[in-house]
């Protein structure tokens, strides 16, 4: 079974594609009767030499992406992994060379197609008298030892679209251009590794990997790599490939060693998470300064990909300060990204968080049998959410991000590692008010901002308000500020349903003489109700106010949580009295 593309056809895919890229972008024209994308201001060239580079569709944005002032003068691309046509390659040279260009030059990537048709376009150019020269790019590092066919061309090559088109803006000609090209290529290597592969339109994945397996030393086509890895974390699979990369041993090592500059691109393959690929980049960052290597640009992206491959490719680019000023030359490429032209080694990361403001908070109290008893409550909520965590996931599902679970995990972490710290405070005011500050900062998403809305409101009653009627007021405090800024009522199918039944059962401690135990006793079983009635709700707030009812047929995982925090907490203090 073929897999899904939004494509309107196969067959026209590629076309369909560079035709979007430049109706999009004003700068760029389209070549009649070829699938060639050229800059719209040929004219302006006049004098200086023309860069053309492509190959197979499927590797976008590269490259027709780097076409504009500062890069490439122009694209011809195939059908998907795809060598061009040798017609449309001599066509674009010649309509470069009639803007009146001194001169073209054709990166290529070391493919066996596109050498064979850009080679051939090539001669036949200058059979014509035009002069037109080419250079091959072969930047990969997978093989330790070399074939006749050398290295492949990958993700640098857009590295080398961006010297090339520096030094063919300042105005260079056409043999210096080759020779300085020539000089950075040997000094470059990329390797890439993925968790999947790719698939061409209309065919089927071109390999499979089990759920346990990565792929190291992949390329860019779909074909497999040199080896296959067990998963592992960020760290380690970025060590793996820079250890195989700079390894003196392996023919298409790169030689970077301490104290090397370098410049790196962290390349996203096509189907990786954006924040995969910032932690891979956190990842190769940390690793090669702790070789000694200065990191003198990071660019961090998608760059050349294998249609929706999720994998990275590392680019590690030797580079001395003319080297570094073609890289940071102005260029208007729709995909070049804006980097920064200062050394990402030696910059200070991080900004030290204001202090808090001295004066006016009252000291915490400590100790005693107030603190040992809350100790205990916070110890059984804590094992009755971590007990929870698959179930409370697994209902959360159903309305998209299945991480209720987890949120409240994190939360019973947190305070767990809070209390191993010192006795939590004895005050059921500065409890709640420290709680709420551990779960805004903790807890996280919108579960966490509620839990801090309704500790922090709910600690401000038990202030001024003595005994159990002070528990009472503080349910009710706490509920109004979630509804206040939660935008949820009773019946909405949130958390709010269970609390909100468990705080009507709780106005019975404003009578006196009443039973903590035996009020809270029927709060629980309210909130308990409240939360498997939500089963039969309709969402009226939260995530899942998007998804149709039909669909929702358990009941809230907040719900849920709430109340078994609040069952957690009776069966605490029914032990206690026993």
């Amino acid at each position: 079974m073929s897999s899904k593309k939004l494509v309107n056809s196969v067959t026209g895919c590629a076309d369909d594609a560079l035709a979007g890229l430049v109706a999009c972008n004003p700068g760029l024209q389209l070549l009649q009767g070829h699938r060639v994308a050229l800059r719209a201001d040929l004219e302006s060239l006049k004098g200086r030499v023309a860069l053309l580079s492509g190959g197979g569709s499927g590797h976008e944005p590269a490259h027709a992406g780097f076409i504009g002032k500062g890069m490439l003068t122009g694209v011809i691309a195939g059908a998907v992994f795809a060598s061009p046509a040798v017609g449309s390659i001599l066509a674009a040279i010649r309509a470069v060379a009639q803007a009146g260009t001194a001169g073209t030059l054709l990166i290529v990537k070391n493919y066996t197609g596109d050498r064979l048709n850009f080679g051939l376009a090539r001669e036949q150019a200058r059979a014509e008298g035009l002069p037109v020269e080419m250079v091959v790019i072969g930047d990969d590092s997978a093989f330790t030892s070399l074939k006749k066919t050398g290295r492949r061309g990958l993700c640098g090559t857009v590295l080398i679209h961006k010297v090339a088109g520096a030094l063919a803006e300042a105005g260079v000609g056409l043999e210096e251009i080759v020779q300085r090209v020539n000089a950075a290529a040997a000094a470059m290597g990329t390797l890439g590794a993925s968790l999947s592969s790719c698939s061409v339109p209309g065919s089927r994945p071109t390999f499979q990997l089990p759920a346990d397996e990565m792929e190291l030393g992949l390329g860019i086509h779909g074909e497999a790599g040199v080896r296959r890895l067990k998963m592992a974390t960020a760290d380690e699979v970025v060590k793996t490939m820079l250890d195989h990369m700079t390894n003196p041993s392996s023919e298409s090592h790169v030689p970077v060693r301490a104290g090397s500059s370098v410049v790196l691109v962290i390349n996203n393959l096509g189907g990786l998470s954006f924040l995969e690929l910032g932690i891979m980049a956190d990842a190769a960052v940390r690793s090669l300064e702790a070789r000694g290597v200065k990191i003198a640009r990071a660019l961090v992206g998608t760059f050349m990909s294998a249609l929706e491959m999720a994998g990275i490719s590392l680019t590690l680019l030797l580079a001395d300060d003319a080297l570094l000023k073609l890289i940071d030359a102005d260029t208007t490429a729709s995909a070049w990204p804006r980097v920064a032209s200062v050394a990402v080694t030696g910059r200070a990361r991080s900004r030290a968080a204001p202090a808090e403001q001295p004066g006016g908070a009252e000291p915490i109290a400590k100790g005693g049998a107030a603190s040992q008893r809350a100790a205990l409550i916070l110890q059984r909520v804590c094992s009755t959410l971590l007990g929870l965590e698959e179930y409370l996931n697994e209902l959360d599902r159903a309305a998209g991000d299945g991480d209720c679970g987890t949120t409240h995990s994190r939360a019973a972490k947190a305070i767990q590692q809070w209390l191993e710290e010192g006795p939590p405070p004895s005050r059921p005011d500065q409890l709640l008010s420290a709680l709420s500050q551990l779960l805004l900062e903790k807890m996280g998403g919108s579960s966490g901002a509620l839990y801090g809305l309704f500790l922090t409101a709910a600690a401000q009653p038990l202030k001024t308000t003595p005994g159990l009627p002070a528990w009472t007021a503080a349910m009710d405090a706490g509920l109004e500020a979630m509804q206040r800024y939660g935008k949820a009522a009773p019946g909405d199918r949130t958390m709010l349903d269970s609390l909100w039944a468990a705080g009507q059962e709780l106005r019975a401690l404003k009578t006196p003489g009443a039973s903590l135990e035996q009020v809270l006793s029927k709060a629980v079983q309210s909130a308990e109700a409240a939360a498997e009635a939500t089963k039969d709700m309709e969402a009226g707030a939260g995530r899942a106010s998007y998804i149709t009812s039909a669909k929702l047929v358990q009941p809230d995982p907040g719900a849920v949580a709430a109340a078994a925090v609040l069952r957690a907490i009776l069966e605490t203090l029914q032990g206690q009295s026993r």
